[in-house]
């Protein structure tokens, strides 16, 4: 338990620390306007309160991610631990915080334009086509998650059978999944019928929250999730740490890799308890996790909320923050999947039977009962949804920055968002496992582009690069490496994809240091003064 809440103090110090050190390489300038009030539109552009902002931002960037990734990682054992707190305090947050901040900085801007100005039309390109599909992937993922929850719920609350929870046989686990499927009815609907009711609900949300203005949806009912995820999260705590110290039937912290008895120990943090063969850690688990350390779909989100900031010393706090907050996230739900199971086998085997959502759902309702567990569902059920909307929403501007279509009218909207969710309903057939693990690739290397992007910017400005140029070289050979090992890619031996990886990375950083020319000594823009305009 003291590991655990060691890992939450560092990520909580962290913001303090080195968040602080961030701002003071970027150099922040209140005086500036910023474009929520230069181009105020009523639409995309208007201003919020900091605390409004880094709760929606929290809900965009948090989806599944850091709930279904820490609980996958979770299988790999205690190493997963050390790159949620690692990575999101020295990549994720810095990633996030220099996104959203160069997007204030160029009129809210969003992630391919700051590519285009920082590292050249060449990547722009790149970048633009590489966004509208991991976001489009996001959208129809983040469509069939809640929706397998939701199901599972209103098969629970309605249906006419139920079942024993049983923590670690595999063969009852999987049973009741089978059953699930074939016996249960709610209104004369099986299980895939009502999966299929609750996808149509969820997509006509997000049609309607990606066409209508961000305070009439989005900015009224996510104080309401808010309250949801929050109670998720307290609960999860709670429910571990009630059950840690339970007289009947305890929990121990960290059961699932302590078969040995031997407790926490320093070796296991780099031990790989993966139980299938073939999984090696180095660099499918910087994949596996990335929402709660790194992800570049909150690079496509930033710039959302980039345009709603009132000053830009309310950057740490809604850009850093928010971020740490959903590495807090992330290491609960890690903590859950290395604690609620007997061992990896059954873990792995509760994965197989019904996927991280299973894990969510059993725990929840293990640790809280049958109603709290319910409430816990749902505020994991709310971060997936309060993703996609924004998915499908970013798309629709990155794709109206590109082509120069103005977005007040409602006409001008519906001509790129009737499209882009036909397409998406398209995509939405493709096999799921297949669709996260293009998912995957496609948010790591948007991660390691924005990455790459703010490098540039505080290199060609004559600023303390290494911040962000450190953490884009190790996800740039983490992403080169795995493109070339993985079946998706290249399907080649996992040593010499090894050395792909890092040949690929250092070309990238002598492209870095030959190619770019500074822009100036100092970036103008921090010491622009507004305040007489105001």
């Amino acid at each position: 338990m003291l590991w655990f809440l060691f890992c939450v103090a560092v990520l909580v110090l962290g913001y303090f620390v080195y968040g602080k050190i961030i701002e003071k390489i970027f150099v922040i300038n209140p005086k500036k306007q910023t474009p929520a009030y230069t181009m105020q539109d009523g639409v995309d552009y208007m201003p919020m309160s900091k605390t409004r902002i880094w709760l929606i931002q929290l809900l965009n960037i948090a989806g599944t991610g850091p709930i279904f990734g820490p609980i996958l990682g979770a299988l790999y054992g205690p190493v997963a631990m050390l790159w949620i707190v690692l990575g999101c305090i020295f990549a994720g947050a810095v990633h996030d915080y220099f996104c959203g901040m160069l997007s204030v900085r160029n009129g809210g801007a969003s992630m391919p334009n700051l590519a285009g100005k920082y590292l050249g039309r060449p990547v722009k390109a790149f970048i633009n086509i590489l966004a509208v599909i991991l976001l489009l992937l996001v959208g129809v993922v983040f469509v069939a998650s809640p929706a397998q929850l939701l199901s599972t719920i209103t098969m629970d609350a309605f249906g006419s059978a139920g079942g024993t929870l049983s923590l670690n046989n595999a063969e009852e686990i999987a049973a009741s999944a089978s059953a699930a499927v074939s016996d249960l009815t709610v209104w004369g609907m099986d299980k895939p019928t009502v999966i299929a009711v609750w996808t149509t609900i969820i997509f006509c949300y997000y049609i309607l929250a990606t066409l209508l203005p961000i305070d009439k949806i989005i900015g009224k009912i996510y104080p309401f999730f808010g309250a949801l995820l929050l109670f998720m999260s307290v609960g999860m705590v709670y429910g571990l740490v009630s059950s840690h110290f339970s007289a009947t039937d305890p929990i121990e912290f960290f059961r699932t890799v302590n078969q040995d008895g031997a407790g926490l120990t320093w070796d296991k943090f780099f031990q790989n308890f993966q139980v299938k063969g073939d999984v090696p850690i180095w660099p499918l688990l910087f994949l596996t996790i990335s929402c709660g350390a790194l992800s570049g779909f909150h690079a496509t989100q930033t710039p959302l909320m980039a345009r709603c900031a009132e000053n830009e010393k309310e950057g740490r706090f809604i850009f850093y923050g928010a971020m740490i907050a959903e590495g807090v996230i992330a290491l609960i739900w890690c903590m859950v999947g290395l604690a609620f199971y007997e061992n990896p086998q059954a873990l792995q085997d509760a994965i197989t039977a019904g996927s991280p959502s299973k894990v969510v759902y059993d725990s929840s309702l293990y640790f809280l009962g049958f109603v709290g567990g319910i409430f816990a569902v749902l505020g994991v059920v709310v971060l997936p949804i309060t993703s996609g909307d924004t998915a499908f929403r970013a798309a629709r501007l990155i794709i109206a920055e590109f082509f120069h279509l103005e977005q007040r009218t409602l006409a001008k909207r519906l001509l790129i968002a009737i499209p882009l969710f036909a397409v998406g309903f398209i995509v939405s057939k493709i096999d799921f496992s297949v669709l996260w693990r293009y998912f995957t690739w496609a948010n790591q290397t948007t991660a390691m582009v924005m990455l790459w992007t703010a490098a540039a910017y505080l290199y060609r400005y004559n600023k303390f690069h290494w911040v962000c140029t450190i953490p884009a070289t190790f996800i740039s050979t983490v992403c080169f490496t795995y493109l070339a090992y993985n079946k998706i890619g290249f399907g080649l031996d996992y040593q010499l994809s090894v050395y792909i990886g890092l040949g690929l990375t250092a070309l990238c950083l002598v492209l870095f240091f030959t190619m770019l020319k500074p822009m100036g000594k100092t970036d103008p823009d921090a010491y622009v003064d507004d305040s007489a305009k105001a």
